[in-house]
């Protein structure tokens, strides 16, 4: 049940955050990979069909259902894993994760990764790849599962959503603005192991990541803070100037965590840092020295004390201005690559919570094929536990 009816703003009345009533949106992709390579490979089907993907997933969500107890639960998908406007941008975003056929030596991306444009994976519907149809190497007892998952998802009347061109980031931040129930109604809660994501953390909104990475830890804006001591939701800025090497944004040469949260810290935002640097420093005219002192340069004027390397210009320090300055094509490019898109085309989600399998018989047949009865029944009863309040 890909998106699609009426939309629903599963939104409770009230003056807080609620423990439960609000929208859960589960980043599948994250949580199917994570479940692949988290549950033993030995799970599989009576007919020998790997599983374990699968049945990590429900669990996941049988489990997370339980303890947020939502009134709204959407599984987001990827419809282009790889965007060709993100590509466009940054030709490394996510170069290395291009799958390579057999036997052919590949194309050197920036960076050193080597690209392909055919192997096993998948591509979601109407994605084209960066650059026309290139595919995510996705090992095969994964690719495999993926119509299972569907399948399952479908049978319980769990909504599925994904646009056309775009991640299922993109989906997830899309969903999460427009639901907008800030602390009304118990908010939005992300499923991910993406750190990504954090930038959509949010206490105003009543926005916050449930991170797999560490057991569903919650992330609000002052975890974000303490994490990488930074403002809660500069999470985007400080990954383009730091890097990511899973997604291929190399970040700046010599600006690490440390450099990163302090200028961030200082000006806000990494657009009020390009603003600094794109602001020419005052002019200062020296001073008249006596006969006997050798002239002061303009350039020792303009900039704070420091020495020789240091010292500040517009308030950053001249080293990292360096930096930053022959970054500044990464920098201009890496910022529209690495932030969400919050409002691409999902189109009409109903979201409601389903309060027991759409089609029983079909979750019945799914079970017994796949060998998923345990995983199923735990989701039937998470659903029947929240009905019942």
């Amino acid at each position: 049940m890909m998106a699609g009816g009426p939309a629903v703003d599963p939104v409770a009345t009230g003056a807080a955050r609620a423990p439960g009533g609000g929208l859960l949106l589960a980043d599948a992709p994250s949580l199917y990979f994570r479940a692949f390579y988290g549950v033993p490979r030995s799970v599989r089907a009576p007919d020998g069909t790997p599983v374990n993907a699968v049945r990590g997933l429900l669990d996941v969500l049988a489990r997370q259902i339980v303890e947020v107890r939502p009134r709204g639960l959407v599984a987001c998908f990827d419809a282009d894993w790889r965007p060709a406007f993100r590509v466009a941008l940054l030709a490394s975003y996510k170069a290395h994760r291009v799958a390579v056929p057999a036997g052919r030596a590949g194309v050197s991306a920036p960076g050193g990764a080597v690209v392909g444009d055919a192997a096993a994976g998948r591509v979601g519907a109407g994605g084209d790849g960066a650059a026309g149809g290139e595919v995510e190497e996705v090992a095969d007892e994964l690719t495999v599962q993926l119509p299972i998952i569907d399948a399952v998802l479908d049978a319980f009347g769990i909504a599925r959503a994904a646009a056309a061109g775009f991640e299922a980031d993109d989906v997830i931040a899309t969903l999460a603005t427009r639901h907008g129930g800030g602390a009304r109604g118990g908010g939005v809660d992300i499923l991910t192991g993406d750190r990504d994501l954090f930038q959509l953390v949010d206490d105003a909104a009543g926005v916050r990541v449930r991170y797999a990475v560490e057991k569903f830890a919650v992330v609000d804006e002052a975890s974000v803070r303490a994490r990488y001591d930074i403002p809660g939701r500069a999470y985007a800025d400080f990954a383009v100037l730091r890097g990511d090497p899973s997604d291929g944004l190399p970040g700046v040469a010599g600006i690490g965590a440390k450099t990163a949260a302090a200028l961030l810290n200082r000006f806000g935002s990494l657009a009020a840092i390009l603003a600094a640097l794109d602001t020419p420093p005052p002019a200062a005219a020296p001073p008249t020295p006596p006969a006997s002192t050798p002239p002061a340069s303009v350039a020792s004027a303009a900039v704070a004390p420091g020495g020789r390397g240091g010292g500040q210009v517009q308030g950053v320090p001249v080293a990292a201005r360096r930096r930053l300055l022959a970054a500044r094509d990464y920098l201009d490019a890496a910022v529209g690559v690495v932030a969400v898109v919050r409002d691409c085309d999902v189109g009409d989600v109903d979201g409601r919570l389903p309060v027991s399998p759409a089609d029983p018989q079909a979750v019945l047949a799914l079970s017994e094929r796949w060998g998923l009865a345990g995983p199923c029944t735990r989701l039937v009863s998470a659903l029947g536990a929240v009905a019942a309040g």
